[in-house]
């Protein structure tokens, strides 16, 4: 069974950069789709970006362009979501989602996801 762990939030001040983690360890996630979502207090929970098994990026959030990349780790097992020059508006519980899926297929909808990790807090605060 997939088992999602993500890692790397924390408070950061505004203009600054957070690199957040999504690992599941013993698994390929080279063959997976993996989304990235986040959910603000009060607010519902957005799809922020999809990172491809064939290494390519779809934003679904317009806010986050030229600012939030995704890369592969060096291990298999791991995906990066790298934030720039955060802003306070950024302030939620980020989570990864993962599907086995094919070249290019990506979705911004939590529930074409089969796999979750549990969450990472981010505060953007001065």
């Amino acid at each position: 069974q997939l088992q999602l762990v993500e890692s790397g939030g924390g408070t950061v001040q505004p203009g600054g950069s957070l690199r957040l983690s999504c690992t599941a360890s013993g698994f390929n996630l080279e063959i997976y789709a993996i989304g990235w979502f986040r959910q603000a207090p009060g607010k519902e929970r957005e799809g922020v970006l999809c990172f491809t098994s064939a290494n390519t990026t779809l934003h679904y959030a317009d806010d986050v362009k030229g600012r939030f990349t995704t890369s592969r780790g060096n291990s298999k097992d791991t995906v990066y979501l790298e934030m720039n020059n955060l802003r306070p508006e950024d302030t939620a519980v980020y989570s990864c989602a993962a599907k086995e899926a094919g070249w290019f297929s990506c979705s911004g909808a939590a529930s074409w996801f089969e796999y979750w990790g549990q969450g990472t807090q981010v505060t953007v605060s001065s």
